[in-house]
């Protein structure tokens, strides 16, 4: 899995992801702080990113919209904020959520991350 953190998580957690086994970036890492969440997700989707987002209402809209056109995309997941905390902390519940979905297959997903405890 190839995993591009939207902007409102830090390098931290990408590093955090790396050292996990689950490649990942920054929005900020490919300079597309401050691009739009649709130029988010055509970025991610032109280059085998699997999206992750705590902002539902805006991906899982552009998916869905992108899905209806006839698009592919490598997946959305989504870690809603009263599920998971960007606090330092909440990083390694975050972490073991991802990789207790990192070997499914996420193409054209739009997956819920829940909770696991720290792996």
């Amino acid at each position: 899995m190839n995993l591009l953190l939207d902007e409102m998580y830090p390098a931290a957690l990408a590093e955090g992801l790396r050292q996990a086994g689950i490649e990942a970036t920054t929005v900020s890492a490919l300079k597309l702080a401050g691009s739009s969440d649709a130029e988010i997700f055509a970025a991610a989707t032109a280059s085998g990113y699997v999206v992750l987002t705590e902002n539902v209402s805006d991906f899982a809209r552009i998916a869905a919209e992108h899905s209806t056109a006839g698009g592919r995309h490598p997946g959305l997941l989504i870690a809603l904020s009263s599920r998971f905390s960007r606090r330092p902390a909440g990083a390694a519940v975050l972490i073991a959520s991802i990789q207790a979905i990192a070997d499914q297959q996420l193409d054209d997903r739009v997956v819920y991350l829940e909770p696991k405890a720290d792996a």
